[in-house]
Parts: C-alpha cells; sequence; structure tokens
C-alpha cells in the first residue's frame, strides 16, 4: 500500500481511532467522502484489522506481565493446531509469536498477581497440546508500548 493519502489515514487512525471521518480528513487533506471510501477499502482488504481501546492493565486489576517462552515435545501439523487453538481460547494469553531461536512461541500472559499466574501455569498453560517446556520472566516495568506503527 503505497497510497501517500492511505498510510496518513492509518497513521491518524493508529494515534486516535475515535477520530471522525471529518476530521481525518482535515488532517490528511482530502475530502470527506474519498477518505470514507478508502478507510472503508482498507478496512475490505484487511488492512484495518479492528479498532480498540488502550486501557492501563493495572488499573483493572492485572498487575502482573509474563512473557512465557515455549517450547512444544512435537511439532506435526495437528500438535500445532490444537496448540494455537488452545491459545486463541485462553482469555489470558494477549500476544502469541511464533518463533525462531531457543523457544518455539513466546507469550505474553497477563494475571491478577503471582498466585493467579501459578494457577494458571498448573490448570491451563502446562495442558496445552505438547507443551515441554515453559520459561516464565516476569515484567518488572513497561518500558514502550505503542499500537502506532512506524508506517
Amino acid at each position: 500500500m503505497k497510497d501517500v493519502y492511505s498510510l496518513k489515514i492509518l497513521e491518524s487512525l493508529l494515534q486516535d481511532s475515535r477520530m471522525t471521518v471529518q476530521q481525518i480528513s482535515e488532517r490528511v487533506g482530502l475530502s470527506t467522502t474519498p477518505c470514507w471510501k478508502r478507510i472503508k477499502e482498507m478496512e475490505s482488504q484487511g488492512v484495518i484489522t479492528g479498532y480498540t481501546v488502550q486501557v492501563d492493565r493495572k488499573k483493572v486489576g492485572l498487575n502482573l506481565m509474563v512473557m512465557a517462552d515455549i517450547n512444544l515435545s512435537q511439532h506435526t501439523e495437528k500438535t500445532v493446531a490444537e496448540f494455537e487453538a488452545a491459545v486463541q481460547a485462553s482469555p489470558h494469553i494477549v500476544h502469541c509469536y511464533s518463533t525462531t531461536g531457543q523457544s518455539d512461541y513466546v507469550l505474553t500472559i497477563m494475571a491478577q498477581d503471582i498466585e493467579a499466574y501459578e494457577h494458571f501455569l498448573m490448570k491451563t498453560l502446562f495442558k496445552l497440546p505438547a507443551v515441554a517446556h515453559v520459561r516464565s520472566s516476569i515484567v518488572l516495568r513497561d518500558i514502550k508500548q505503542v499500537s502506532v506503527l512506524p508506517l
């Protein structure tokens, strides 16, 4: 996507997804109707996949963030699909990345506290299909957390 107006529209939405089409069109220098059409086109093409709100996790009781490196015991198509489906179904797992290197997956997990994370480990994570090894790293501080992409 190399259209300069579409990139400007995306940058505006990444900064504030609650902006009206009128506000976006004024910001990018395009009239309202073409701006609206570009947004709808980007939604239909899957460039824009949704609109969200940012929440301070600690203010909603999610005081613990954990980065977990996961290794699977097998890598069959069925096992990987089952593992990934189980990850999708777990609300405490907020990010999952398939990676190269020392781990097969890196998960970001949110919990109320260390006891809640231990419960999650025992009742959920260790029971996911083919999980052979979990290495947990507790996040001490959030240094940078943005949703704006470097377009």
